[in-house]
């Protein structure tokens, strides 16, 4: 039954020893035995950072450093997945290989030409990550040699969505490993070393 009226909440005051903003972005320390859902950016609460397939890298780059993130969803304009861009692919080799494939100079270069397609992305069904560990989600980034991985679930209308993702680099700091930006298997030996020391 739907209620009718509501009775306003008890409030107070800010405490004399002061109050502080929560520090939100910091994500919360986790074991390896801890819920994989604690590890998961959750994008029915977080917006997802997104790109169009034709904006130029330098706007991809500049995107990523406003939103404070390493990757972007490429999407159309019905916000259908078409791909995903990391600071990896903008920085790295992949950017280097485009412009001489394509002949282009890095000012030429756009997303479409380094993206990953989506057809490419490995999906977990949120139902699996509900009962999963962060051990799990290692082992699961490990097994396909990615960084991030995208966690789905289905709409009212029956289409596949992107709930979630999870990355190696927050993983790894909120195992407390010395995060570096830099290849794949330096994150997962740093995750290994903290498991180990635990």
């Amino acid at each position: 039954m739907t209620r009718t009226t509501y009775p306003a909440l008890p409030t107070g005051r800010v405490a004399p020893a002061g109050c502080f903003l929560t520090s939100s972005h910091v994500p919360m320390p986790v074991r390896i035995d801890s819920p994989a859902l604690q590890v998961m950016t959750d994008l029915t609460r977080l917006p997802a950072a997104i790109i169009c397939r034709s904006a130029f890298v330098h706007e991809a780059h500049q995107a990523m450093i406003h939103r404070g993130v390493r990757m972007l969803f490429v999407t159309n304009e019905d916000r259908q997945l078409e791909g995903i861009i990391t600071a990896s692919d903008l920085l790295g080799e992949r950017a280097m290989q485009a412009m001489n494939c394509y002949e282009l100079t890095r000012e030429e270069l756009r997303v479409e030409h380094i993206m990953t397609a989506a057809e490419a992305l490995e999906t977990i069904e949120l139902a699996m990550v509900t009962r999963a560990e962060v051990g799990h989600v290692i082992a699961t980034l490990q097994a396909c040699g990615r960084q991030h991985a995208f966690v789905v679930d289905r709409s009212v209308a029956g289409r596949q969505i992107i709930c979630g993702v999870f990355s190696a680099t927050q993983i790894a700091r909120q195992l407390g490993a010395p995060v570096h930006a830099g290849e794949i298997a330096r994150t997962f030996a740093e995750i290994e070393a903290v498991i180990a020391g635990s």
